[in-house]
């Protein structure tokens, strides 16, 4: 009979305080039926272990059930209790019917025969039987494995049934030390530059992510995919960590904290894009000339390239366009630009046409960016820049930094503002300061500056060459003309011209005074002006006053039928850095007398060029071209005048072959990273990032940027232009907190 630990014999006699006398019994019996149910939970499990284990031989089990007796211990309540010895006879006995005997008697070195079991005491426990739990423990160990195993394969199953993202599984979120430890790692440029060891760095790193390395974040990671995860590199964890959460969130991790890596990986091909400071039709050379080096650029298809032009509110656009032309959309602007190119290059042109917000200022003539240029020009694209006029672009430019979103940066300077400034009011300190201001963000924003010609400042990291071409049309008017001429034919019937907007400092004051110097000397000589501009009538009225020999017209475009029949072109400007007009009128076979300066020594190796460097030899180098024919030009002199071969030039001066050769992004990638991470610090890179700070603080104050001409407005794009260009709204994109 089985027995729970409970007293059933008779009570003892009443003692004199019954109360207490129960108090005692009950407590007594508590502790004894506690003890017992322990025991009981303890054997309960042994037995029941046992029991269900597989037996090699039934008659085995039914002696071990016989072992199984209740006795009850005479000196208190009766307790279950196991006969381990008669057990162990069990065993003996089958022991010997197997042969096991033997072998135990030799392990136990001369103990009882068969089994020579020994128990020391009633509590003890026998070594076959923790042998047995400790088999049946290993056996339950590798069936639980098992069984994960299969259900961990059942799940992946699941998994590739189901149609849900894969971002949609529960990731935690990052805690405080791993945030912490990506702070630090990340910081390591900074680190060197104070001096700090990476080593120091890299075990902080270390000890933040080892108190994470047994979390569950961790044992999610790697249990998803151990033979991808499992790496001892605690660095390579954390990123995988780090690039787990952020996938998670749909994130797109663009750049490391410290270091702006380029946000374009070099791919097969590469992406180019060309930002300029005007557009068509407004017939200005910063509109002209980089229309046609995205059409050529373009043409080897070997690079994505885009083009983008300043998009003008249409009461700026009545301002700057010729015959009052405007445009309800930058898409009907686009057409016009693209149908006016290609009329000229004679191809399909295949680049993409992109515009940012712009705002015409009266006093200078000239448009200035509205916000953030760069903003426009997608991470995914910003690869190579080209900055048609860096200074013009970035003189009030707040926002990221051209070098630190772009590879590789370029500017090409257009405009000698300097000689521009010099004939205002108070010219000599504004040219002082202005000047400054050219070379620091020349220093700041570019890799490298092409001057077209010595007439502009010398920049830092600047290289003169001249990287403009001449429309193709009008090098067939020149192919044209030479036949003509070989064929006995007069094509050049008419005499001299001058082209040009009609404002002083585009040449007008100096022939003027030329004319005026030596009226008598040029007496009978006729000089026909065509252009348009805001002094028109102050040179009309001061030619007219001298009684000068100038027939004035409106302005037209040089590729005009009715100017192909001037023999000599006239451009007495030094203001100018390379004329383009001058270029035209090389391409179609004229002569072209030009003064001796910086910015007509491209052309001197032209025989129909005639420079002169005195008044007096002005007078005889017109004489001497009204009274010959120009020569013709060899094939060599035509392709120097040609879009390809300017191309070629500025492929090879930018370093943009070199460049777009690269097919591969490590190197790029690791070349800056070596720069930012040396132990020492570069010191023009320290000075070009601290201007570069200097000119984004100042920029961003708006009374500093009215003090220096800027356009009230313009640190943002306006209402219109978000209308226009379907941007949000200024409030949106710019908050009021924002700087």
């Amino acid at each position: 009979m089985v027995s729970f630990g409970v007293d059933t014999r008779p009570a003892p006699a009443a003692s004199a305080s019954a109360s207490g006398a129960g108090e005692g019994a009950l407590s007594f019996l508590s502790r004894s039926l506690r003890e017992d149910l322990r025991l009981i939970r303890a054997r309960a499990g042994e037995l029941e272990t046992l029991l269900s284990a597989p037996v090699p031989e039934p008659e085995l089990f039914a002696r071990l059930r016989k072992a199984y007796t209740t006795t009850t211990s005479p000196s208190s309540s009766g307790r279950t209790r196991l006969d381990l010895s008669a057990i162990g006879r069990a065993f003996e006995a089958e022991a010997g019917s197997t042969g096991w005997g033997a072998t135990a008697k030799a392990n136990n070195k001369g103990k009882a025969a068969g089994w020579g079991w020994e128990v020391a005491d009633a509590e003890g426990e026998w070594e076959p039987i923790r042998a047995v739990k400790a088999r049946l423990r290993d056996l339950d160990r590798r069936g639980h494995h098992q069984a994960s195993h299969v259900l961990h394969k059942v799940k992946l199953s699941l998994k590739s049934m189901s149609f849900a993202p894969e971002a949609s599984e529960d990731v935690p979120p990052l805690d405080l030390n791993e945030l912490f430890a990506y702070f630090l790692k990340q910081s390591g440029p900074l680190f060197d530059q104070l001096g700090i060891k990476r080593d120091v760095c890299d075990k902080l790193v270390e000890s933040l992510c080892s108190k994470r390395k047994d979390s569950f974040a961790y044992d999610l990671l790697s249990s998803s995919e151990p033979s991808l995860f499992r790496n001892d590199n605690v660095s390579d964890e954390l990123d995988l960590r780090i690039a787990s959460v952020l996938q998670s969130t749909g994130h797109r991790y663009e750049g490391g904290f410290w270091d702006d890596r380029p946000k374009y990986d070099v791919a097969d091909k590469r992406h180019v894009a060309i930002v300029t400071t005007a557009s068509l039709p407004w017939m200005t050379g910063t509109a002209v000339n980089p229309l046609f080096r995205a059409a050529y650029l373009a043409k080897s298809s070997k690079q994505y390239v885009t083009l983008m032009v300043p998009w003008l509110c249409k009461s700026d656009q009545e301002l700057v366009y010729p015959n009052s032309m405007t445009f309800s959309s930058p898409q009907d602007q686009e057409t016009y630009i693209r149908e006016w190119l290609e009329e000229r290059v004679g191809f399909k042109t295949d680049f993409k046409i992109s515009f940012y917000p712009g705002k015409f200022q009266k006093e200078r003539r000239s448009i200035i960016p509205a916000g953030d240029t760069s903003q426009f020009i997608p991470s995914k694209e910003a690869d190579i820049a080209i900055l048609e006029e860096p200074e013009h672009l970035n003189w009030y430019h707040h926002g990221k930094r051209w070098t630190d979103k772009f590879n590789h940066v370029v500017g090409v300077v257009h405009t000698n503002y300097l000689e521009y400034i010099k004939r205002e009011k108070n010219g000599a300190i504004q040219a002082f300061f202005v000047k400054h201001i050219n070379n620091l963000v020349a220093r700041a924003y570019c890799h490298k500056v092409l001057r077209l010609s010595g007439a502009t400042q010398d920049l830092a990291r600047s290289i003169v060459c001249n990287v403009h071409g001449v429309n193709p049309k009008f090098l067939e008017v020149g192919e044209r003309i030479a036949a003509e001429r070989g064929s006995g034919q007069q094509s050049m019937s008419k005499g001299a011209y001058f082209l040009g907007k009609m404002v002083w400092a585009k040449g007008y004051r100096e022939l003027i005074d030329l004319f005026a110097k030596h009226k008598s000397a040029l007496e009978g000589f006729k000089l026909d002006i065509y252009g348009n501009g805001e002094d028109s009538l102050e040179v009309q009225s001061a030619a007219k006053k001298l009684d000068l020999n100038l027939n004035f017209h409106k302005g037209r475009d040089h590729a005009d039928d009715s100017l192909h029949g001037y023999k000599v072109f006239i451009n007495p400007s030094i203001s100018d850095v390379l004329c383009t007009a001058t270029a035209e009128a090389l391409a179609m076979g004229k002569f072209v007398v030009c003064a001796d300066h910086p910015s007509n020594d491209f052309f001197r190796s032209f025989p129909n060029c005639l420079t002169y460097t005195t008044s007096e030899d002005f007078v005889a180098k017109v004489k001497e071209a009204m009274t010959r024919d120009p020569q013709p030009l060899t094939p060599e002199q035509r392709y120097n005048l040609s879009w390809e071969a300017a191309t070629q030039r500025f492929m090879e001066h930018s370093e943009l072959d070199k460049v777009l050769s690269s097919s591969s992004s490590t190197s790029e990638h690791a070349t800056r990273k070596m720069k930012k991470s040396a132990s020492l610090p570069n010191m023009s890179d320290v000075i070009d990032g601290g201007l570069a700070f200097a000119h984004y603080c100042f920029t961003g104050n708006e009374l500093l940027r009215l003090s220096t001409g800027a356009i009230p407005g313009t640190l943002n794009y306006n209402k219109q232009h978000s209308l226009d260009l379907h941007l949000l709204p200024p409030q949106v994109q710019n908050p009021i907190y924002g700087w």
